[in-house]
C-alpha cells in the first residue's frame, strides 16, 4: 500500500496524473526561433581584433629572443631536411642501373634521399640559427621591432656563414643575405596589402 501511495506522488510529479492541470515541461520549447540567423548576429558581435585581459598583453607583439631562436632554427631544418631530401630522392632514382635489385633500389633511394636531407636541413637550421640571434640583437639594441631589424639580421647571417672563406666572400654574402631579406619583408607587404588573410 506504502507502494501504491509512492507511485501515485511520482506520477503527479511528473505529469502523468492529472492531464487537464497543464502541459509537460519541454526543454526544447524556446529553441525554435533561435535558427534564425539575423537575430543571432545581433546577439553574437564578434570583434575583429584580439582581445586581452590585461593591458600589458596587448603591447606585446613579437615572440622573445629564445621563441625566435627555436622557431627559425626549426623552420630552417625542417625545409632544409624537405628540400634536401627531395633533391637526395631525385639523384637516388637517376643513378640506379639496370642490374639493380629492387632491394638495392630502394636502399640508394633512401641513402641518397637521407645524406641529402641531413646535410640541407643542418646547413638551413644553422642558418636559422644566426638569423635568428642577429635578429634578437638588432631588435634589442635599437629599442625597435621594424623591417630594417630584418634586413640587418639577413646582411649579418650572410656574413658569417661565409667569413671563412675570405673578406670578399662574405661581403658578397653579406649583401645577398640582405638584398634576399628585404625581398622577403617586401613580399611579406605585398602579401599583407593584396591578398589579406
Amino acid at each position: 500500500m506504502n507502494d501504491d501511495r509512492q507511485d501515485s506522488q511520482s506520477g503527479a510529479v511528473f505529469g502523468e496524473e492529472g492531464q487537464g492541470q497543464g502541459r509537460l515541461y519541454n526543454p526544447y520549447a524556446d529553441l525554435y526561433g533561435a535558427a534564425d540567423l539575423k537575430s543571432l548576429e545581433s546577439v553574437y558581435r564578434l570583434p575583429s581584433a584580439p582581445e586581452y585581459l590585461f593591458p600589458d598583453e596587448a603591447v606585446v607583439q613579437r615572440r622573445n629572443w629564445s621563441e625566435n631562436l627555436t622557431y627559425h632554427t626549426g623552420c630552417g631544418y625542417l625545409a632544409g631536411a624537405v628540400g634536401g631530401g627531395a633533391k637526395g630522392a631525385l639523384e637516388g632514382l637517376r643513378s640506379q642501373e639496370g642490374s639493380d635489385t629492387m632491394k638495392i633500389r630502394v636502399n640508394r633511394f633512401l641513402n641518397a634521399s637521407g645524406h641529402r636531407g641531413r646535410a640541407y636541413g643542418n646547413t638551413v637550421g644553422i642558418l636559422g640559427l644566426m638569423y635568428a640571434g642577429f635578429e634578437s640583437t638588432a631588435s634589442h639594441y635599437r629599442a625597435t621591432d621594424d623591417m630594417l631589424n630584418t634586413v640587418i639580421a639577413g646582411l649579418g647571417t650572410g656574413v658569417m656563414y661565409k667569413a671563412a672563406a675570405g673578406p670578399r666572400t662574405a661581403a658578397i654574402a653579406g649583401a645577398l643575405g640582405g638584398i634576399a631579406a628585404a625581398g622577403l619583408v617586401a613580399g611579406k607587404q605585398l602579401t599583407k596589402r593584396y591578398l589579406p588573410i
